[in-house]
């Protein structure tokens, strides 16, 4: 979770930008709340009036705005909104979008990759085992390429295979350069290329709800996952 507050707001500036690309009408309600006009908590909001725990000031009535929603019932901070161009491991065409209705568990890595992006996909595989079959045809299990150039859907689908993990959980995208560091800002995740052949790259998994929306991230390798699993296990639980 660390970092979450920050990614959502840089999720939503990235997307609010991207809004400009297409024409989507939405709307915008209000609920009242209250705050110290000191702030002394920060930001911290309050349903009901009261005095301020802290300086015991009477905390003032503010509008605080609901989230954003599209007609699609898309909110302004899913990744959904954002219309880069991808092509599958079948090379199928989709945009984000159409990965709408799972829980979506994604990860960016490059198939050339001999040490950390190993390890990443061993993650990805952990995580996956530990997730009860019931729960599995809620899931869809995502990996990112950030070199799309060599990483060719040929390519994705042969490393799927080697890596056992070509069931219909499973889905390799590659996409434009545009559209991969566009998806990489959105998650804060920080690649650059420092060879022909290889990259530096910060190692997160994210997790998000089937409207897109980023639920919480896993930062490091061989982590323990089970913040992560119970994450996955509440959004898949019926």
């Amino acid at each position: 979770m660390k970092g979450l507050k920050n990614i959502l707001m840089v999720l939503s500036v990235v997307l609010a930008f991207q809004s400009c690309n297409f024409n989507k009408k939405s709307t915008v309600s209000s609920a009242e709340v209250y705050q110290c006009p000191m702030q002394c908590e920060g930001d911290k909001t309050y349903e009901k009036p009261g005095s301020c725990p802290v300086c015991n000031m009477a905390m003032q009535a503010i509008e605080k705005p609901s989230e954003k929603k599209s007609d699609d019932g898309i909110s302004e901070t899913s990744i959904f909104n954002l219309t880069s161009a991808w092509h599958t491991e079948e090379d199928e065409a989709i945009q984000l979008e159409d990965l709408k209705g799972k829980t979506l568990v994604m990860v960016m890595i490059y198939t050339s990759c001999k040490a950390a992006c190993p390890r990443l996909v061993a993650d990805m595989r952990h995580i996956e085992e530990q997730i009860p079959k019931e729960n599995i045809k809620d899931l869809n299990f995502v990996l990112v390429s950030i070199d799309p150039k060599t990483d060719t859907p040929e390519r994705l689908k042969a490393f799927a295979k080697e890596n056992l993990m070509d069931g219909d959980q499973w889905t390799f995208l590659q996409g434009t350069e545009s559209g991969v560091r566009e998806f990489a800002n959105v998650l804060a995740m920080k690649y650059k290329q420092i060879s022909p052949i290889d990259f530096s790259h910060s190692n997160i998994i994210s997790v998000f709800n089937p409207k897109g929306e980023l639920i919480h991230q896993q930062e490091g390798l061989g982590v323990d996952n089970k913040e992560t699993v119970a994450v996955i296990l509440n959004l898949t639980t019926k």
